[in-house]
């Protein structure tokens, strides 16, 4: 039965590796985490996340459900045909060029096709679609706003990963409001400039807020405590992400749109400017179109990891 069929998810990040066995109604029967030893380097994470992927793929075996393969959402830009990481931040020191392929099914002792791979906000996306907000839908696109902004879109199913697969680099669209700020990536006037966890915090500063604010949620506390300037940036930068939202929505006209990340968790002080801008951008044909907040947190990576065997979309990656 289709139910019975599993698959173990992997969700890497530059602090944290989680990993859970997942079947195919969506069920997660185990979960386990370990700190990321990106310090060590690759290889120790390789080993890390092998370290999580064993027992699961024995429980499965055990269990009468062996699993289809193992599923990473993996930070970093990858490529999905080969599972290779073809570059990555400094948040994970020599990840560029780490073959995951290679360095898991060797420590696993899986077959090269049953390691699977893709970026984390990509992973996100899948996890939505597949058993989500998103769920349903044939056309998504999901925007992460953290600490950076990440996106992708989804059509039947399957991320849009692009020519050098970059697809979904949401935070690095034209913003009116982060004109000529800095942004990480280098260039300037960037929506990641304004509208991130760390730009928001930067405009609020800039704007003359308490310097003893030293993040983002800070800020969003001092707004609640009374802080008109906080209010003002987080509106300033809720906007930016809406109207950017809005712009993005009329160029592609996706089905639906799931908005994710740390700041999403924020409340009405961010999405309610969110949606007004977001609202005020769209063309007559979509008017009815609105954001929505994600819906599976943390598990959604490891849903959308596991999807890339289990979900109808993906069933061609690996033999019954």
């Amino acid at each position: 039965m289709a139910a019975h069929r599993t698959a173990v998810g992997i969700d890497l990040g530059g602090t944290k590796i989680a990993a859970a066995l997942i079947f195919a109604d969506g069920t997660i029967s185990s979960r386990a985490s370990l700190p990321t030893p990106a310090a060590n380097g690759p290889e120790a994470v390789l080993d890390a996340i092998a370290e999580l992927a064993a027992p699961q793929l024995a429980a499965a075996l055990a269990a009468g459900t062996p699993a289809l393969g193992v599923g990473i959402g993996a930070a970093g830009v990858i490529d999905p045909a080969t599972a290779r990481v073809l570059s990555a931040t400094d948040h994970l020191p020599g990840w560029a060029g780490t073959d995951l392929r290679a360095g898991l099914g060797t420590r696993l002792g899986v077959e090269p096709h049953r390691i699977q791979a893709v970026n984390d906000v990509h992973a996100h996306a899948l996890g939505e679609g597949w058993l989500g907000a998103a769920a349903g839908s044939d056309s998504v696109l999901l925007a992460a706003f953290g600490t950076g902004i990440g996106g992708s879109l989804l059509l039947h199913g399957v991320p849009v990963y692009g020519a050098r697969q970059v697809g979904g680099h949401l935070g690095h669209v034209p913003c009116a409001e982060a004109t000529g700020l800095p942004c990480p990536c280098g260039a300037t006037g960037h929506l990641e400039a304004v509208a991130s966890g760390p730009g928001l915090h930067a405009l609020y500063l800039r704007r003359g807020g308490d310097p003893t604010a030293t993040d983002a949620r800070a800020v969003f506390a001092r707004a609640t405590d009374g802080d008109v300037i906080a209010a003002a940036a987080i509106h300033t930068a809720a906007t930016a992400a809406g109207r950017a939202l809005g712009g993005l929505a009329n160029a592609l006209d996706p089905e639906a749109v799931i908005v994710s990340g740390g700041l999403a968790d924020a409340g009405e002080p961010w999405w309610g400017p969110l949606r007004a801008a977001f609202a005020a951008e769209l063309i007559g044909p979509l008017a009815s179109l609105a954001p929505q907040a994600a819906a599976l947190g943390a598990d959604a990576a490891l849903a959308g990891a596991a999807s890339l065997f289990l979900a109808p979309a993906h069933s061609t990656l690996v033999s019954a």
